[in-house]
């Protein structure tokens, strides 16, 4: 008697979505993962955010903000990137992306042109760009829903100061509890033993610093 379909679909899918794991896990330090997500304004204007993450550093940059994400800005939004990261785009194999439309073959054209393999994620896999969807939570839950937007010049603003918190003060479980970019330096003299603590954002986001 033949075994019923869709436990054999069941199983091929999580054979793929586990081989999918393993390649990301086994090639992190040379993966950028790259996303857009959307902010209403309170002016009932959408806005996209066009963002890259370093999946072996977590180091997140912000590419970008525009309600009108046109394949010629997020293409350009690619180079400006690249520049950003000079000689170490030589470290880089792969770009995992989804399969929006917003990426264009101009975009894909940018990353080939250094070396880096264009990956898109597999059908109907809406975890398979994990790293990025669990930034885009975090800043939502940390910051944008806890305060109102007015336009772009202040979401890139705020977004500007959050990645620079999350990069170098925001500690990760998976870097032993350091930020991106290593432990921060303390922003503020005190006497030996102190603690102090950084406001950012109004308030929202709380940076600390043990002084010697």
């Amino acid at each position: 008697m033949d075994h019923p379909a869709p436990r054999r679909r069941r199983s091929h899918t999580k054979r793929s979505a586990l081989s999918w794991r393993q390649f990301l896990n086994a090639q992190a330090k040379g993966v950028l993962a790259v996303d857009f997500f959307t902010v209403d304004t309170v002016l009932l204007r959408r806005l996209y955010v066009l963002f890259v993450l370093e999946v072996g550093t977590r180091r997140v940059h912000v590419l970008g903000v525009t309600p009108h994400p046109i394949g010629d800005w997020v293409t350009q939004q690619a180079r400006n990137l690249l520049m950003e990261l000079e000689e170490r785009s030589g470290d880089l194999r792969f770009l995992v992306r989804d399969r929006d439309m917003k990426f264009t073959a101009a975009f894909d054209a940018v990353f080939a042109a250094e070396g880096i393999r264009v990956l898109r994620t597999p059908v109907r896999a809406p975890r398979a760009n994990a790293y990025a969807e669990r930034w885009v939570g975090t800043v939502r839950r940390e910051v944008l829903d806890r305060m109102l937007i007015v336009g772009c010049r202040q979401l890139r603003s705020v977004l500007a100061e959050y990645a620079d918190h999350y990069n170098g003060h925001r500690p990760h479980r998976t870097l032993g509890q350091a930020p991106p970019l290593g432990p921060a330096e303390p922003v503020v003299l005190a006497p030996a033993g102190t603690i102090v603590r950084r406001d950012r954002l109004g308030g929202l986001i709380h940076e600390y610093a043990q002084v010697a």
